[in-house]
């Protein structure tokens, strides 16, 4: 078909290898490419990578100046030199396989604690459970005056552990049936508590204690807006991609902050060859057979590639408007994401713990498992909860490397609140108005632990203003493209085939892989794939491997 009217090409890529495939002119005004990746995010960026060095020309069309997406480094504080992971800030589930494929320059780093929970008891000192730095027993022992938690804990830690080692491998290889995936697993005790039983159930067969529910139970509400006892069980699912990552379920600090993974990922597909065009929105894909076209848009107006295989790193929501087709279910995220920049850590009203211990792991605050419970009926009913359920984590505790040194040397430090329950309902009303709210709460929760209140510790920018700023699900949509500014596109799906796929595998590359939209050679490689969700780059990896490997089998 004829391009519209339309601004000038994409640019050739400065940093592609001069003797690359270069784009075959097919029809007046549209250049042809063997895939176009829509969308520059890590997903995005990880299948044109993996493509481009398989030999295929490849064109990244990215709307935003920079690519990265969700998966960048910011210094959002003006006059202040220190780089924040703005949106995504831990890595587990990216698999140390890409890493190699890729030939990627980007590490991360262990944490020192799991995490730190604080207690305020009626008559009783300010206390905390500690988890790790080879405190959790006698930590869990204080708490609970037995030993018997503590064995709940390893048993059921032990159970998760054995699940991650078999279930993570088979993410970046094509889709198990449910049969396979539960014999490969082969243990019904867990396969029922993890697959079958809603997490609410599990956790109160297996603990006894209210605050080890909740810390355990926070796994399945990150970014998650769901109940313990949801039948749907959307927190069983999201429990799981949060305690499978790497096989151990451990969640590492980014080196360089999240952007280092994103920089790393440009340069691997710059190098194979991959052009990437920043500021191109793509605005509409014609599908057609053997080839499809996308209209993309740019400041200075509209042009159109083509390509055997478009791949996708936006939404299925996005997809759905680019092809004109029904939109899937609405999405609806759930978080506060909240970046900070302090001058020092602040002092806890418990004297045991130091705070380097306490914020180096996850801080949780008012997430004991009644506490989350009655946020959730809160929010469900359109109130902003009461005791807003938050976690915090320092950055710069593992990686001081992002503040620049002067703000290292004098103590400075970040500091990330991820609170959990604010789904984007609650923001529809008069959005900035709620979220200074749901901030002043949450922050509120935090200063009942502590023995100084945290706005003493805020850095200030170099207009005077605190260094704090807050992300609503709907400033994730606005400015990331999110659909209800759902951190993973849209609700997680078990990483197994649907039960309505045929156990003999003879459907396509695409449905084998998890990565089908019902459009031959149109791909999902961002979150909303099978597999999504999350900083790990597997539904790029999947969606470059349908291409490569049409036909993988089971």
């Amino acid at each position: 078909m004829t391009a519209a009217p339309r601004a000038h090409d994409p640019a050739p890529d400065r940093a592609a290898h001069p003797d690359s495939h270069p784009a075959r002119q097919t029809s007046p005004g549209t250049r042809r490419y063997d895939a176009v990746v829509i969308g520059g995010g890590h997903n995005g960026l990880v299948a044109a990578a993996y493509l481009a060095r398989a030999g295929r020309s490849v064109l990244v069309l990215e709307r935003l100046p920079a690519t990265g997406g969700a998966a960048v480094s910011t210094r959002p504080f003006p006059g202040v030199d220190a780089r924040l992971s703005r949106y995504s800030y831990l890595v587990s589930l990216l698999p140390s396989s890409i890493v190699r494929d890729l030939g990627l320059r980007f590490a991360t780093r262990k944490r020192t604690v799991s995490s730190y929970t604080p207690v305020r008891r009626p008559g009783a000192a300010p206390t905390g459970l500690l988890v790790g730095a080879g405190r959790t027993r006698a930590s869990l022992a204080a708490l609970t005056g037995s030993d018997r938690e503590y064995e709940a804990w390893r048993r059921f830690h032990a159970m998760t552990a054995r699940v991650a080692a078999q279930v993570f491998p088979t993410l970046t290889e094509p889709l198990p049936t449910r049969a396979a995936l539960r014999a490969r697993i082969a243990d019904d005790t867990a396969w029922r508590a993890l697959f079958e039983e809603p997490l609410g159930v599990t956790l109160e067969a297996h603990f006894a204690d209210d605050l080890v529910r909740g810390v355990v139970l926070t796994d399945g509400l990150i970014g998650t807006f769901a109940d313990a006892h949801d039948p749907s069980l959307v927190q069983n699912r999201c429990f799981l991609y949060h305690v499978i990552g790497g096989g151990t379920g451990d969640w590492d600090v980014p080196v360089g902050g999240m952007g280092a993974l994103t920089a790393a990922l440009e340069h691997s597909a710059r190098a194979a060859g991959a052009r990437i065009a920043t500021g191109h929105e793509a605005v509409r894909i014609h599908p057609g057979q053997g080839e499809s076209e996308v209209v993309y848009r740019t400041a200075d107006g509209e042009g159109t590639v083509a390509a055997s295989h478009i791949l996708v790193g936006a939404s299925p929501h996005t997809l759905a408007a680019l092809l004109g087709d029904p939109p899937p279910p609405p999405a609806e995220g759930s978080q506060l994401k909240v970046n900070m920049l302090l001058t020092r850590l602040p002092r806890l009203r418990d004297p045991a713990v130091d705070p380097a211990t306490a914020f180096a792991g996850t801080f949780h605050v008012a997430e004991g498992y009644g506490q989350l419970a009655r946020a959730y009926r809160e929010a469900a009913a359109g109130r902003a909860p009461t005791a807003p359920p938050a976690e915090l984590y320092c950055h710069s505790l593992t990686d001081p490397g992002i503040l620049a040194p002067e703000l290292a040397a004098s103590g400075h430090h970040t500091l990330t609140l991820f609170g959990l329950h604010t789904p984007a309902r609650l923001f529809t009303g008069d959005h900035d108005a709620t979220r200074a709210a749901l901030l002043d709460a949450v922050l509120a929760e935090l200063d009942a632990h502590l023995a100084e209140p945290l706005s003493d510790c805020l850095a200030r920018d170099a207009d005077g203003r605190p260094c704090i700023e807050a992300k609503t699900p709907l400033d994730l949509e606005r400015e990331l493209g999110l659909p209800g500014g759902h951190i993973f596109h849209g609700d997680l799906s078990f990483p197994h085939a649907p039960d309505t796929a045929d156990p003999a595998g003879t459907e396509d590359a695409a449905a084998q892989w998890g990565v089908a939209t019902g459009h031959p050679g149109i791909l999902l490689c961002g979150a909303g794939a099978l597999r999504g969700g999350g900083v790990s780059g597997i539904p790029g990896h999947n969606a470059a491997m349908a291409v490569l490997h049409p036909a993988p089998g089971r």
